[in-house]
This record gives structure tokens, sequence and C-alpha cells, in this order.
């Protein structure tokens, strides 16, 4: 109880600092949404035979979801409950949006739905007593989470949201370069073919050289991603901690990554050297639309820009592929994937409400909204090729997407078990980055650099205990 109170304190005193230093604008910023507004009086149910009122708050602004559509498509089709959303960041900052959630929750407002854009928000807030238990109601349904949902939400043996949006991570190819090498899209492929693809596909040298891919990262204690490329395609134990708060550098998947990106920077020169991304300040969308590397491995947030931006013309054909498996007889389709995750709050007096809501908008919802692939497993293909077709349509050349390939991606796609976040997670990267230079900067071999990593995030994990 002391360690929770003592993290409720620190969190609500960085959000009244942010809050604070934030106050200049007048309080004008989100006028209009609810968010000024006087904390409003959790009454509970209200008089029988009276629609229930439910508050959503979220990070999310009506630019990207869609809320006045959605809200009706709800409501219509159960008049018994209003939705009142309540948008905490009008620029869609998840940041302000999460320090505005804590300062609510602590002014005691009516909440009942909550959306959380990341697992480590969820985690903590759940690990606080602001989320509720779903087990009951799903169990009451008679579904399980990961046969209805591309994502599995579980944590510590219960579900407390179901996701929203499905970004699975893939990799984005430059068909016309494929072509040109005699390369097919790939389905279903392996890191070795990968590695195939890249030498084939590396041409010229110098300041004109063309390189097969390029890997955003680590940088900076960020994008971390790009140093678990063989844990990615795993159900389970693919991250750099196992579920019960253990080191999970010891596994060879993390291994083989190491010796995948020296292999290909050092020995095949086929990935852009990481000297280059951290000098010159790389940003992966440069290299990919400006053909400076043929395959990059990326979130699908950048469905939107497939087909082209103004910023960014598409002078090329676009396929996508499946992160590459470790072994062609392993199950295909897992990969690192970003969602929404959508709650109903523990101190809502509305939670079968909150609850129908939750499961109508991450199922039935998710399609009305039309601006997301659905993390539900419900979405037949046509609808899926519909919401795809709504997304692409908003480029500049929609036609030059190879969209079969993008909706196979998609449609197959899945995500591996949630390791519960720690709070010491980003001083663990931050190590995580720095042994990894060692090793690029070949100041260390691989050996060294896990004997090292397990040292020191060992140091991280007993000091936190």
């Amino acid at each position: 109880m002391y360690k929770k109170m003592k993290v409720w304190g620190t969190l609500l005193l960085s959000t009244m600092i942010v809050l604070t230093g934030c106050s200049g604008n007048g309080g004008n910023e989100n006028a209009g949404n609810g968010t000024n507004a006087p904390a409003a009086t959790n009454s509970g149910q209200e008089a029988e035979g009276e629609p229930v009122t439910i508050k959503l708050h979220t990070f999310g602004n009506e630019a990207n979801y869609n809320w006045t559509k959605t809200i009706a498509a709800f409501e219509e089709k159960n008049p018994d409950i209003n939705v009142d959303v309540i948008v905490l960041s009008e620029k869609g900052d998840t940041q302000e949006a999460i320090q505005k959630l804590d300062l609510a929750a602590s002014s005691n407002e009516q909440m009942d739905v909550l959306m959380f854009s990341d697992p480590a928000s969820y985690a903590q807030r759940v690990g606080l007593g602001m989320v509720a238990k779903l087990d009951d109601f799903i169990a009451a349904e008679g579904y399980k989470v990961n046969e209805d949902y591309k994502v599995d939400t579980t944590l510590n043996g219960s579900v407390y949201a179901l996701p929203g949006k499905f970004n699975p991570w893939y990799v984005l190819l430059n068909k016309t370069h494929l072509k040109e090498a005699g390369l097919e899209v790939p389905t279903d492929w392996t890191w070795d073919d990968f590695t195939t693809y890249a030498k084939k596909l590396t041409t010229g040298d110098g300041a004109s050289k063309r390189y097969g891919t390029y890997f955003h990262g680590p940088q900076n204690g960020g994008w971390m991603e790009f140093l678990k490329l063989a844990l990615a395609n795993q159900a389970e134990e693919s991250d750099f901690l196992k579920a019960d708060g253990t080191s999970n550098l010891d596994n060879p998947l993390f291994r083989k990554t190491l010796e995948l990106r020296l292999q290909m920077e050092k020995t095949d020169k086929s990935a852009t050297p990481y000297t280059d991304m951290i000098s010159q300040k790389l940003h992966y969308r440069n290299q990919f639309f400006n053909q400076a590397a043929s395959m990059i491995m990326i979130g699908s947030w950048m469905n939107t820009e497939l087909g082209g931006t103004d910023q960014f013309p598409l002078n090329f054909e676009v396929a996508v592929a499946p992160i590459p498996k470790n072994d062609a007889a392993d199950e295909g389709g897992y990969t690192m994937v970003t969602t929404d995750y959508v709650a109903v709050a523990e101190n809502s007096k509305n939670k079968e409400a909150a609850y129908k809501f939750v499961r109508w908008y991450t199922t039935e919802g998710q399609i009305a909204q039309a601006k997301n692939i659905p993390a539900w497993n419900g979405v037949e293909d046509s609808q899926m090729e519909s919401i795809i077709d709504t997304i692409l349509a908003g480029t500049k050349n929609p036609e030059k997407v190879d969209k079969a390939s993008l909706l196979n991606v998609l449609s197959n796609a899945k995500s591996s078990k949630i390791i519960p976040p720690v709070t010491y997670q980003s001083e663990m990267y931050k190590v995580i980055n720095e042994e990894y230079e060692k090793l690029i900067y070949e100041q260390q071999d691989i050996d060294q650099t896990i004997d090292s990593l397990q040292e020191r995030v060992q140091q991280i994990i007993d000091a936190n205990k």
C-alpha cells in the first residue's frame, strides 16, 4: 500500500508541475471537450428508465478517432447509454493526456472508460488500482481474448483492457528494386532470407551507395525494437525481461539479433552503418522514400503514408512483407504491435454500461470509426480491404501500393504476450543501448557484450526489488 501511495504521489506531483507550467494558455486548449469543466459528480446509476451517461477519458482527438461518428453509431444501437467523450489532449499528445488522466483520478472525477496508448501506461495504472478486472464480463460472454483479438492484453493472469486499433510492425519493400533484382515479394520468410535479399538489393559505392536495409535504432535508449529482431517472432518471452521480471538477455535469440546486426553491417555491408545513422541523424522516412535503402522494418502507422505524401512523394512501387521468422518451421505472424488499451475504471459506478461500450468499441466500433485496422479477429476480409482502401485513398499515389501484400500482412499479424513493463525500463534500455554501441563500434565482442549486459541489467533489477 505504501509503495502504491508513493507512486501516486510522484505521478500527481509531476502532473501538477507540468500542468501549472502550461497554464499560460488561459485554460482554453481543450475548450468544448469537457476537460476544463468542474469535476463531475459521480452519482452512479441514473433513475430507472433514463439513459446512463458514461465518461470516456481518451488521448485520441476528433481528427484521429472520429468520435462524433463513432459515438453516434454506439448510441443508436444502445439508446440506454450516453457516452460523454473527454478528450485529454486536443493535439493527441499521449504524455499530456496521461498526466491529465491522473489528475482527474485524484480529483475523484467521474471515470467510466479509460484509454491508454501503450503497455507501460496500462500496466502502471493497473498496478495503482485504477483499472477494473474484466474477467467476469468476459467469462459471462464466453470468449477468450487471445482468440477474439490479435493482441493479448492479459496482465498477471487477468484482463483489464481490450485492444482497439492494431498497428503491427512489418517490412516495407521498394518493389521496383525487387523487380530489378529478380526478387519476389515475400509472404513467408526467415532472417536468412532477409539477409540474402539485403545483399542482392545493395548497390553502388561511397555517397551514392544504396543499402539493402536500414535499421532506425537503437538510439538514446529508444527504438529498442531494433535489438529484438529475432525475439519478435515469438508467442512469449519476446522482450528483454521475462514475465517474472528476470533477465531474458541469455536467450539465444537475443544473441542471434546481435549476430544479425553485426553480419549485415560489418560482413555483408548491406545495412546502413550505425555511425551514419547516429552522426547524420538519419530518419527512416527519408531513407526509404528517397530510396537510400530498399527495405525498412517499421510500424504500420506508416499505412497512411504508403502511397506518398506532400513531404515524401512516392516515385516507385511499394510492397509489404511480414517480420521474418527465425526458422521456416516457426509459426508466422508474431511481431511487435502497438494498440489502444480500452479499460473500465475501477471507481466507475456504471461498470456494466462501461464494459458494454468497451466491448462494442473494440469490435464493431472499430469498423464504424473507419480510422485504423482493428485488433478484433471478427473483421472479415472484405471489411479489412475496405478499411485499407479508405486509408490508402488519403495518400497521393495509392495505385503504387501493392495492396494485396499489405492486406496479407495485416490479416495474419498477431502480437506476443505482453510482458508487464517495469518502472526502471528506461534505465535498462539505456544500458542495453550503451553495450550495443560498444559492440557495433568494435570495442568488445558478442560474448563480452552479453556478459556485461547480464551483469549491468541484473544490478538494475536487484536495485529495484
